[in-house]
């Protein structure tokens, strides 16, 4: 099995509903995210896929993301923007554009500080 990785960043505002402490008020991140893409196989020129299509993918995403206030943008506007749902929401929107029956995204990694991160794999 093959993997491939892109890293990439972004920051955003945001605050957890109904939760008993100091992440329930207004907050901000410089969030860090890790996308993994797998595949058996390699193509005619040796690779997963381009790093750059992988790139284009999450820049679209993470750019509807970054430096906004997150409970605001679907779908964190009905779940809390955590960073577990953060991570799952970034997989599954970068699986619709880049899955095909040989290449998938493997997983996505999301740091909110240094030290804590949460990850979604699809298994």
């Amino acid at each position: 099995m093959y993997q491939i990785n892109i890293e990439t960043h972004f920051s955003s505002a945001h605050r957890l509903r109904d939760y008993n402490g100091e992440c329930e008020r207004l907050h901000g991140h410089n969030w860090k995210v890790k996308i993994s893409v797998f595949s058996e196989v390699l193509n005619n020129l040796g690779m997963v896929m381009d790093f750059r299509d992988i790139k284009k993918h999450t820049k679209f995403l993470v750019d509807r993301l970054d430096h906004q206030y997150l409970n605001d943008i679907n779908p964190f506007t009905e779940i809390n923007p955590t960073t577990e749902n953060i991570a799952k929401y970034l997989f599954d929107e970068l699986s619709k554009v880049i899955n095909t029956e040989q290449i998938k995204v493997s997983g996505v990694e999301i740091w909110e500080s240094p030290t804590c991160s949460a990850s979604y794999t699809q298994s």
